[in-house]
């Protein structure tokens, strides 16, 4: 450490006056304050800025600046207007039609006439949505509309400012659809001009523009200054000047940033690191406490051991699995919240409802009750299952990938002291993918994080006729799916939440799930920073972020 941190410093200080010089010249404003750059690291490096292909939150997060969709997602995850001011839904919610904006301009682009960014309108719609489908453009979002838009006409621009959408049948979250990045409205004259090379010339209408990219050193967005949105004080959004984003790709150097002040925020803790930071009530150490915020928000992601339980699969013919007392023996066989104190220093809630995390409305510990460590209930479970005290329970093995060995052997160990023998495998995550949607895998480490912000996302992962993925244990219930079509076509809210609560408590009865945690955003931010609040999406959003130093 004591090598790295004068070179980082130095090498730091000498990008930071480069990029100060950068946006000095680049900005369109005319005075000389000191330029606000907002600095966060991407370890993970990101692989395109074409909206189309954002699968993975290093590019939802470039790309979360630099367009807009037709609605958005507040920090609660309502859905809000953006693009769209307004919009009517048909009486049979077949035909949704929105009212665009009329001050949305693109960014300044040497496809347009004279550069200068063009007014946006709902063909820039139409376009988007059908680049999104169309199988030449091999969009990763393109699931997004199959099965549920109308075959002959289902997107129409009615007028310059009036986009249709219809659907082949009713599907209430479809706006949290439309809310995901890769539902971004997109030029087609920039991605003519550039092709497959738009992916590193994006042009959109979000509070940020593309400056540059030097792949594997930084990215620069500067402030669009033409931006549409403004504050309740009627000032002109974003606050921020400009966003450097860095590619270190080791997590000690971007901790190191952090210390040094050079980053203004880091997204999780790396495990290296979380004991120095935070005890095991997932608080601040005392001699981090007034030099850094720790900020902690309920994440859409539920983590879980998934279980095989398509009875005509050969691999179940013999295994314990197939047995739903096993199945909840195993449930209520380890410690959850014991779990998440030692192993995860209280990062994330312990999964003690159903499959769907907190965060969302739905999510009603109350209403939906799961599994709680209880061991004379898991021994009742296991003698009812004709095995008491483990004996003649056959060993089962329960694959993993290297990051949750220590959550897989942890939760090995308790289960073991009832009698219940897990062996535990690590394989890497391709593989685990690759086995798991072909439905060679028994027992199984799984994640689930929303696409969208609506419980019907997480209950998918259950319905019968959705292939693996999403419903990777092949879960059948016919009520289950009775429920579950009919929250697709109920227009009250709480009505629907009540038939999710229910589609839930059913799975979790059945138990094809061992939910393990909901997980919780967490973020460690330098105090300069304002305004930067966190959302269950994890979406980085600095629209209304500044840097007081």
């Amino acid at each position: 450490m004591k090598i790295i941190k004068p070179f980082a410093r130095h090498l730091i200080k000498y990008i930071n006056g480069w990029i100060f010089c950068v946006c000095l010249m680049a900005c369109h404003s005319a005075d000389h304050h000191e330029k606000k750059v907002f600095h966060y690291n991407e370890q993970t490096g990101i692989a395109t800025l074409d909206p189309a292909f954002a699968k993975n939150q290093s590019i939802m997060w470039a790309v979360h600046q630099l367009y807009n969709t037709l609605v958005e997602t507040d920090n609660e995850l309502h859905i809000m207007p953006s693009l769209a001011k307004s919009w009517d839904v048909s009486a049979d919610r077949l035909v949704y039609v929105f009212h665009l904006r009329s001050d949305v301009f693109f960014h300044d682009n040497d496809a347009f006439q004279n550069g200068r960014g063009r007014k946006l309108n709902a063909h820039d719609v139409v376009y988007s949505f059908k680049r999104i489908i169309d199988k030449k453009t091999a969009s990763s979002g393109a699931w997004i509309f199959n099965n549920r838009i109308d075959s002959l006409i289902p997107f129409k621009a009615i007028d310059d400012s009036t986009f249709q959408l219809k659907l082949s049948k009713p599907f209430n979250p479809v706006l949290g659809l439309l809310s995901m990045e890769y539902c971004s409205i997109v030029p087609h004259e920039v991605v003519d001009l550039y092709g497959k090379d738009f992916r590193n010339h994006p042009c959109g209408t979000g509070p940020f523009e593309f400056k540059s990219w030097e792949e594997g050193q930084d990215m620069i967005l500067l402030k669009n200054e033409n931006y549409f949105e403004k504050d309740s004080r009627g000032n002109r959004l974003p606050y921020l000047d400009a966003i450097k984003i860095t590619f270190y790709d080791n997590k000690a150097t971007e901790f190191l940033l952090f210390q040094q002040g050079e980053l203004d925020f880091i997204n999780d803790i790396d495990p290296s690191f979380k004991d120095e930071v935070l005890n095991k009530n997932g608080d601040l150490k005392k001699e981090w406490q007034r030099k850094i915020i720790l900020s902690k928000h309920p994440y859409l992601n539920t983590e879980y051991l998934g279980i095989l339980v398509d009875t005509s699969n050969e691999l179940l013919k013999n295994s314990p699995l197939r047995l739903q007392k096993i199945r909840q023996a195993i449930n209520c066989g380890f410690d959850r919240r014991k779990m998440m104190i030692y192993l995860r220093n209280s990062i994330g809630i312990p999964a003690e409802s159903g499959f769907v995390p907190a965060g969302l409305p739905s999510y009603d510990s109350s209403a939906v009750r799961g599994y709680y460590f209880n061991v004379d209930k898991a021994r009742k479970l296991l003698t009812e299952a004709g095995f008491a005290d483990g004996r003649n329970l056959p060993e089962i093995k329960l694959m993993t990938i290297d990051t949750y060995s220590g959550i897989a052997s942890f939760i090995a160990k308790q289960l073991e002291e009832i009698g219940i023998k897990v062996q535990v495998e690590v394989v890497q995550k391709s593989l685990l993918l690759e086995e798991t949607a072909k439905s060679q895998v028994l027992f199984f480490r799984g994640s689930w994080i929303a696409d969208y912000p609506d419980a019907e996302n997480y209950l998918s992962v259950f319905y019968s006729k959705n292939p693996a993925p999403p419903n990777y244990t092949r879960y059948n219930n016919p009520l289950f799916d009775k429920l579950y079509e009919q929250s697709l076509i109920e227009k009250n809210d709480s009505a629907r939440n009540k038939l999710y609560q229910q589609m839930d408590q059913i799975m979790i009865n059945d138990a094809p799930v061992v939910p393990l945690w909901y997980d919780e955003v967490i973020h460690l931010v330098n105090p300069w920073v304002k305004g930067f609040e966190p959302n269950g999406l994890n979406l980085l959003e600095l629209r209304k972020t500044k840097i007081e130093k």
